[in-house]
């Protein structure tokens, strides 16, 4: 199936001196693929979304919030245009899961900042606008759909898409994560949320049974579409966390995903490792054979 990857580069447009959230994770990622898959396609033209769909996972004291210059906590840091980058990260994901949901074929959102940890009213862990939670409330709203789930195989728990969706009726997210570790949430299932954790350093295989596991719950769901919050940050090589998973282990996901023949859409989410362009396209590549 061909793939097409979402990216405008203006989200490269904005950094902080030494944090690991830096522009090179997506410039150098669209150059890989671009040079390595020349037959996939590529769109650049986001659009803008409405607060009135920004609003069916956020405040409008949120949405103010991000004008104002100031940081909104250690590791997220406020720059100038941050919502204006983080709405464009919105868009590619509506549009990724349209498109997941009119062709059946897979689509992935190459867009900074990321958006899991965003909750209803706050930006934290480098994440500002969530948009996985937005993407699966409109596809509720705009699709006539019933069914959807929420994939995070993120090295972080999803706590801003648990606390926006959890008690939904109709919506499944499923999320494995490393724990201990940031920001110690998702210990327990909530209803229609489960978690699986991974302990620090835990056993590679241990951790596949885990994604394993929560894939097939997604499946035992029987959703009519999937968003993916795609975090590249469980390989063993990223600074940032303490897990096991290898390169081929990401193309194991993608080939996952592919034999559910359920629509799916992707969005980046984590993965600081100087490796981050190989991980995704091994997993898109396998995705989309």
């Amino acid at each position: 199936m061909p793939m097409l990857v979402l990216h405008d580069p203006r989200c490269a447009g904005y950094n902080v001196l030494g944090h690991p959230e830096r522009p090179e994770r997506v410039t150098r990622t669209a150059a890989y693929l671009q040079d390595t898959y020349p037959g996939w396609t590529w769109r650049s033209e986001l659009g803008d979304v409405p607060d009135s769909t920004l609003l069916l996972a956020h405040t409008q004291a949120h949405l103010a919030r991000l004008e104002e210059p100031r940081d909104f906590d250690a590791d997220t840091r406020y720059v100038r245009g941050i919502g204006i980058h983080a709405r464009r990260s919105v868009a590619a994901a509506l549009l990724a899961a349209r498109h997941a949901h009119d062709t059946g074929r897979p689509a992935f959102s190459l867009m900074r900042p990321p958006g899991h940890h965003a909750t209803a009213g706050q930006a934290m862990g480098f994440c500002y606008l969530n948009q996985v939670a937005v993407a699966a409330l409109a596809a509720r709203r705009d699709f006539g759909i019933n069914r959807i789930a929420v994939w995070d195989f993120d090295a972080h728990h999803g706590n801003g898409t648990e606390s926006i969706l959890v008690g939904k009726e109709g919506f499944l997210m499923c999320s494995v994560h490393q724990s201990p570790g940031y920001p110690g949430t998702g210990l327990t299932d909530l209803g229609n949320i489960r978690n699986w954790t991974v302990a620090p350093d835990g056993p590679r295989e241990a951790h596949m049974d885990a994604l394993r596991a929560s894939l097939d719950a997604i499946i035992g769901f029987r959703p009519e579409l999937v968003l993916v919050s795609a975090g590249f940050d469980a390989y063993v090589g990223d600074p940032i966390t303490d897990m096991s998973l290898e390169v081929e282990d990401f193309a194991s996901l993608g080939t996952w995903l592919q034999h559910t023949g359920i629509p799916a859409a992707a969005v980046l989410e984590g993965g600081y490792s100087a490796d981050l362009p190989e991980l995704v396209g091994e997993f898109l590549k396998a995705w989309s054979a």
